[in-house]
């Protein structure tokens, strides 16, 4: 069980974000947040945004720091990865 950051290279909101996930549950992903004081509104379906002013604290936490295409391979893999729906409107 591990949980992984990739680097704050995703400009949003006038800052850079990094994103945090877990290989094993959405559980331990959320024990993680609340223990490194990230909000709950910073849950976005299946990682958590870090800006990067918190990035260093994550990994002092115990985050492992892998590059974007790694996180999103372990996320995948580990059966947790919940992409955006396309299409834009309300289902039928």
């Amino acid at each position: 069980m591990t949980l992984y950051i990739d680097p704050p290279t995703w400009p949003g909101h006038g800052r850079m974000w990094s994103h945090l996930v877990s290989d094993a549950s959405y559980e331990e992903l959320h024990a993680f947040a609340a223990a490194i004081g990230a909000p709950a509104r910073a849950f976005d379906r299946d990682h958590y945004d870090v800006p990067s002013e918190r990035y260093a604290d994550a990994v002092a936490a115990g985050a492992v720091e892998v590059g974007s295409k790694e996180l999103l391979r372990r996320l995948t893999d580990a059966g947790l990865r919940r992409p955006k729906r396309r299409g834009g409107g309300p289902r039928s």
